[in-house]
C-alpha cells in the first residue's frame, strides 16, 4: 500500500490531491532520492529543508499518470517532484511558491522519449508533416510530459553533463507564466536593484539575447570551422525559449561549469531564482 493514495483508471495513475494535509515524506524514501540526483547534494540544509516541504505539497496536488502500461511508483514521483521544485526552494511559503505551477495539475510519464506529429507551413504556404522524438513537452496550461528514461540519471544516451529533462520542462512552465514562452520569465521584485519591471525585463532581455546570439554564433563556427563546440547543449540554439530552458538545467545540475560557459548569466539566474550569490561546485 502506498504511503500516498492511488486510484487506477484506464491509464495508470497516482493520484495526490485527496482532502488534508499534505502527507509526510518518509526518511528513508528522502535520502535515496538526494542519492540518486547528486547535483541536490549542493544545498544547504535549509534549501534541503524547503524542497522537501515543496515536495510534500507538490505531490499532494499533483496527478500522475503512466503511459503504455507504465506503473508509477512513490520513488518516480518523489525524482519528478525534487527536480520540478528546486527551482522554487527561495520563492516563499511551499504554498506561494507552487502557484506558479498552478496552471496544470496533470503529469504524464512514458517508459521511453516519444514521438510526436507535427505539421508546419512554411513561407510558401506548404504544409509539411514530420514526426519529433521528444524527451519532455510542457503545455501552455497543459500537462508536463516526461520520458522515463531520459529523467533516470545516466539513463538516457542522449543527455549530457548538465542536463536535467526535469528541469527544462518546469523552467518553461515558469517562463509560460505571463503567457508563452519567449525566454524571459516573469522576474522578482527588485530583480538586480530594479524597482520598475520594465526596468528589469529590459535589463534581462538585453544581457540574456546577447548571451544567446554569441552561443549560437559559436555553434555556428563549431558546425562549420571546427572550432571548440560551446558547452551548453546545441538544443539552445533552436529558439530564445530553449536557451532560457537549456541554461536552467545547466545552472542547478553544473553550476560550476555554467558559471564559466555563461559568465553574464549566471547573476540574473541567481537573481531570478533568489539565491544567494555563493561559489558552488560540480
Amino acid at each position: 500500500m502506498s504511503w500516498w493514495r492511488r486510484i487506477a483508471q484506464g491509464l495508470q495513475r497516482w493520484r495526490t490531491h485527496a482532502p488534508g494535509a499534505p502527507r509526510p515524506i518518509p526518511d528513508s524514501l528522502w535520502q535515496a532520492t538526494l542519492d540518486a540526483h547528486p547535483f541536490l547534494q549542493q544545498l544547504t540544509p535549509d534549501e534541503l529543508r524547503q524542497l522537501r516541504a515543496l515536495c510534500q505539497h507538490f505531490l499532494h496536488h499533483k496527478e500522475f499518470t503512466g503511459a503504455h502500461g507504465l506503473v508509477i511508483t512513490d520513488a518516480m514521483a518523489l525524482s519528478v517532484a525534487t527536480q520540478a521544485c528546486v527551482l522554487l526552494i527561495h520563492w516563499g511559503t511551499p504554498q506561494q511558491a507552487l502557484r506558479w505551477y498552478d496552471d496544470f495539475v496533470g503529469i504524464v510519464i512514458h517508459p521511453d522519449d516519444m514521438v510526436a506529429r507535427r505539421t508546419v507551413v512554411d513561407e510558401a504556404g506548404v504544409v509539411h508533416h514530420y514526426n519529433e522524438t521528444l524527451m519532455g513537452e510542457a503545455m501552455e496550461r497543459g500537462p508536463v510530459t516526461l520520458s522515463w528514461s531520459a529523467i533516470q540519471p545516466g539513463g538516457h544516451p542522449g543527455l549530457g553533463a548538465g542536463s536535467n529533462v526535469v528541469i527544462h520542462e518546469f523552467a518553461h512552465k515558469l517562463d509560460m507564466a505571463h503567457g508563452g514562452a519567449d525566454g524571459c520569465p516573469p522576474l522578482p521584485a527588485g530583480f538586480m536593484g530594479h524597482t520598475a519591471a520594465q526596468q528589469a525585463r529590459q535589463h534581462w532581455s538585453r544581457v540574456w539575447m546577447a548571451a544567446y546570439e554569441d552561443f549560437c554564433e559559436a555553434l555556428a563556427a563549431h558546425k562549420r570551422f571546427g572550432q571548440p563546440a560551446p558547452w551548453l547543449d546545441a538544443y539552445a540554439a533552436t529558439h530564445p525559449a530553449e536557451f532560457f530552458a537549456v541554461a536552467c538545467e545547466a545552472y542547478w545540475v553544473a553550476p560550476a561549469a555554467f558559471a564559466q560557459a555563461q559568465p553574464t548569466l549566471r547573476p540574473l539566474l541567481d537573481a531570478m531564482f533568489q539565491r544567494p550569490a555563493t561559489p558552488r561546485t560540480m
